[in-house]
């Protein structure tokens, strides 16, 4: 058995890029709600809109 503990923890992937990206997407959810809660919804319709139209009009 401890010839395959190496392999095994050879091919783990690292925790913490992974922590770090699941950081980074929670502080990007929480910025939007934030945002959200005080701007409110037309900020980010209106935004939603003017992209549509940028795009496509």
């Amino acid at each position: 058995m401890p010839e395959t503990a190496p392999e095994f923890a050879a091919t783990r992937l690292p925790m913490q890029p992974l922590l770090a990206g699941g950081a980074v997407i929670a502080l990007a959810l929480a910025g939007t709600v934030l945002l959200w809660a005080y701007y409110g919804t037309t900020v980010f319709f209106e935004t939603i809109r003017a992209g549509f139209s940028a795009c496509f009009g």
